[in-house]
């Protein structure tokens, strides 16, 4: 038998804004500050979830607030890129700071290995099943990789502007944007279809 049998494999894909704001909201209500904190930031910064765990508090938070950009180096790449916090994200991260009061110098999420090492992905994993599955979604159509991919997908549905995902995901080569984004002809040619001259 497969170690896979049942488990779903290829690309995940993002969120709808709608199953962003359910997400959002549960964690609210709920008052989960570290969560709701985890699941904004991983929206906004577009990062994989290996780097979204071994954020620091000074790479988002040096002096005593929340930055509204940042910038950190990719665990797959070695290579840093930036990203944008929003209103909400910084608001969230500050509540959670203040909650926990963690210092620079230390892990943004750690786990139950101790406070002084960062969570494993596979606790991010658990978490982001959890979060997706209390939204009524299958966990087992969305991953972590769903988060990473859901702002960068809205932006260039938004704009057609490539460059600008592939800059934000941190992609060297344009193809592994468009192969990530699983941009089709028709993609092409709807956005085609919006100019006229």
């Amino acid at each position: 038998m497969p170690w896979n049998k049942g488990k779903l494999t290829g690309a995940k894909p993002p969120l709808r804004p709608k199953h962003v704001w359910s997400i959002r909201t549960k964690l609210q209500i709920e008052g989960r500050a570290r969560d709701l904190a985890m699941f904004n930031l991983a929206i906004d910064s577009k990062l994989r979830g290996c780097d979204v765990v071994t954020i620091r508090v000074e790479d988002i938070s040096a002096g005593g607030y929340t930055a509204d950009r940042a910038t950190v180096r990719q665990k797959k790449t070695g290579r840093p890129v930036r990203f944008e916090l929003s209103e909400q994200t910084r608001q969230a991260v500050d509540d959670y700071l203040k909650a926990t009061g963690k210092r620079p110098g230390e892990f943004l999420f750690t786990g139950r290995r101790g406070p002084d090492r960062n969570m494993t992905t596979r606790q991010y994993a658990r978490l982001v099943s959890a979060w997706i599955g209390s939204v009524g979604l299958d966990p087992r159509l969305f991953g972590t990789h769903s988060l990473r991919r859901t702002k960068a997908t809205l932006i260039y549905r938004r704009t057609g502007n490539l460059r600008a995902v592939q800059l934000l995901l941190g992609h060297t080569k344009i193809e592994s944007t468009v192969r990530y984004l699983g941009i089709e002809v028709d993609d092409a040619l709807a956005i085609a279809e919006q100019v006229d001259v």
